[in-house]
């Protein structure tokens, strides 16, 4: 082989080593390259051991997209991830994966380097806070995008990082301050996002097959954590209830508490009343695609304005005619089992003259309280109608409609033990009653059900939404005149 051979074939390896480097340092996440160089090898067996896991997904995003094309969708998700990622690395956390609007996080395991000389006490604890505030500052940093606002950046982030943001900021402003669309991009839509977050013992390590392989972790814990994203308020976080106990062991529930409570307080906010149980607020979430599968989560507030972020929407929706009417409605659906949300939209009804029925809404949801009530005030409709707008807020009315629907949700349906066999018509006459009796318990149960989700529930909110529309044709008249 020639000399200039051998050059050309130099270059060709050159080149093909530097390419190489260029997409390992481009697509492999420094912080497992990193923690590998420190193991001093590749580990080739997984382990058990116990971290702290999140999901995020963008609520909605949908909606966003319409006025968006394709290359300034990826630049918004870029920037936004760039944003949470931000974050992650300020916490020591490791960024596992993203798949087109969401993303998993975890903490703890081989590769964090804060927890490998920890005892497993030590690091589940140092994992929970880590974890949590994670959350929590993910949730604000959100806040702080839909604004266009780097503050959350710190002065060593790199400049490829302010670049990509920079980007998705320009696109943002250029939404917001469009004549066209900028008061329906303002009032109709806000990135959102929902996280859910669990702590518990998986396995982390290699999978896949050879070629490509991918570092990751799997079991329930991680099984839960996207369950808990799935069902998480949006603005907020759901997380399990080992986790919770974690947080309250750590003393972290306490000063978490504590610090809304100051911030939502600086704001003369709505929640400067919220209680620890409302703020971390426990349920039991029942999944129906998964056989009924039930878990005991506490869903936790995290922005100590958002019942003026609400009112503040609902205000500009209601200029937008029923688009904002349904959009109103839409919200009051998704908070109405908060009640310093709902007070916060009652607030603005008031406060613009918005007449909400709520005799009407109550006679609705109980007709024999009402016609009771009716008789008790000697047949007077205008003074039932008085005092239950006297006596109910809209929040009451709404704990009212849920306590409904949660009592049509129990099966009540019971059988009998079959009795015990002697012949053949005996047994077969009892069988018969036993049955038919399940069944009429098991139609009036499914007619209560059709009743409440057919008639009920789309009458309360129908009744609401025509007190706005009525609102806005007043307004449309007085701008016409």
């Amino acid at each position: 082989m020639s000399y200039s051979q051998d050059s050309a074939v130099d270059a060709y390896v050159s080149q093909e080593f530097e390419l190489r480097k260029q997409i390992e340092d481009y697509y492999l996440p420094k912080q497992l390259v990193d923690a590998i160089l420190e193991n001093g090898g590749i580990p080739t067996t997984s382990v058990v051991t116990t971290m702290g896991i999140g999901f995020i997904d963008v609520a909605d995003y949908t909606y966003l997209s319409k006025f968006l094309s394709p290359q300034e969708n990826q630049a918004v998700l870029n920037g936004l991830y760039t944003a949470f990622n931000t974050v992650l690395k300020r916490h020591g956390g490791y960024l596992n994966k993203i798949e087109g609007d969401s993303l998993m996080f975890h903490y703890g395991g081989i590769i964090d380097p804060r927890t490998k000389e920890m005892s497993e006490d030590e690091a589940t604890r140092h994992i929970a806070r880590e974890l949590f505030y994670t959350c929590v500052e993910m949730q604000r940093v959100c806040v702080l995008f839909n604004q266009a606002n780097d503050k959350f950046l710190y002065e060593s982030e790199t400049r490829e990082s302010r670049d990509i943001l920079e980007k998705a900021f320009r696109i943002i402003s250029t939404l917001r301050s469009s004549l066209d669309i900028s008061d329906s991009f303002n009032a109709l839509f806000q990135i959102r996002i929902r996280i859910g977050a669990n702590v518990g013992e998986v396995t982390i390590g290699n999978f896949g097959p050879d070629g490509a392989k991918q570092w990751d972790v799997i079991g329930l814990p991680v099984i839960e954590a996207k369950r808990m994203e799935a069902t998480a308020p949006i603005g907020g976080l759901r997380i399990s209830e080992r986790f919770c106990r974690v947080l309250e062991e750590t003393g972290v529930a306490d000063d978490y508490f504590h610090r809304f409570k100051k911030e939502a307080a600086a704001l003369f906010g709505y929640y400067r009343h919220i209680t620890k149980e409302e703020l971390f607020q426990f349920s039991i979430v029942r999944l129906q695609d998964k056989k009924g599968a039930q878990f005991r989560t506490y869903s936790i507030q995290v922005n100590p304005g958002l019942p003026e972020s609400i009112m503040e929407q609902v205000r500009l929706l209601l200029e937008k005619g029923e688009t904002g009417a349904d959009k109103i409605l839409e919200l009051l659906q998704y908070y109405r089992g908060n009640r310093f949300v709902i007070d916060a939209f009652e607030n603005v009804f008031r406060q613009h003259q918005i007449i909400l029925r709520k005799g009407y809404i109550f006679k609705i949801m109980h007709p024999k309280k009402y016609d009771a009530l009716y008789r008790k005030l000697g047949e007077k409709e205008h003074e039932v109608r008085e005092l239950i707008d006297k006596e109910y807020s809209l929040f009451t009315l709404f704990e009212r409609l849920g306590s409904y629907q949660d009592s049509i949700k129990q099966e009540r349906v019971t059988m009998d033990d079959s009795c015990e066999f002697e012949d053949y018509e005996l047994y077969m006459e009892n069988e018969t009653r036993r049955i038919v009796e399940a069944y009429e318990e098991r139609k009036r149960s499914m007619l209560q059900k059709a009743y409440f989700y057919n008639v009920v529930y789309p009458l309360v909110f129908a009744s609401i939404r025509t007190s706005i529309m009525e609102y806005q044709s007043q307004l449309g008249s007085l701008e016409a005149v």
